[in-house]
């Protein structure tokens, strides 16, 4: 088989591959799971073909560059191959994300514990069990090294057009009246 047909037959494969739209899936997928407030149902199909485009993907640009596919052919390949596994890892990392903020409310409730998939099901048990021995150390191993004064009765003053870092509760009637904006 020559270099163009192989060349013809790989774009092929990946054109119908595309065709499928799984990219255009994942991107919904990884939007809707960074906006939705809650974890939604772990799409394994989704991610499963994403991962099998994405091998294909990459040993089709590895055999462009063994054949010497013209080079910009080659980066536009690379390109989609770059988005898809960006797509692909900021969904999972998402997911992760949200597991590791409500893990305890998620593994009470049956409904979002369903959710997971079973490699999240176990990192959500691993995660539980290390933030639960970290809930139950002492109180001389987590403030050793507190300073005896930690500056707390300092008055701030609050310009505008400046962020500062407070606690909540030290600003809250400010927020409710208007006064101050969070970011």
């Amino acid at each position: 088989m020559d270099l163009g047909a192989r060349e013809s037959s790989a774009a092929d494969d990946y054109e119908s591959l595309m065709s499928t739209t799984d990219a255009e899936l994942l991107k919904s997928a990884w939007r809707n799971e960074k906006v939705a407030p809650e974890i939604l149902k772990f799409n394994a199909d989704l991610v499963q073909r994403s991962r099998q485009q994405i091998q294909l993907m990459e040993e089709m640009v590895d055999e462009f560059n063994k054949n010497g596919v013209d080079p910009l052919t080659v980066s536009l390949y690379q390109m989609d191959l770059d988005r898809t596994m960006f797509l692909l890892r900021s969904y999972l990392r998402t997911r992760l994300q949200k597991i590791e903020k409500y893990v305890f409310h998620i593994q009470k409730t049956l409904e979002l514990w369903n959710r997971l998939s079973k490699q999240e099901q176990k990192f959500a048990r691993s995660f539980r069990a290390t933030a639960g021995r970290l809930c139950h150390l002492q109180k001389q191993e987590i403030f050793r090294s507190l300073p005896a004064d930690d500056g707390g009765e300092e008055p701030v003053n609050i310009e505008a057009d400046d962020l500062y870092a407070l606690p909540y509760k030290s600003i809250k009637l400010l927020v409710e009246t208007g006064q101050i904006d969070l970011v």
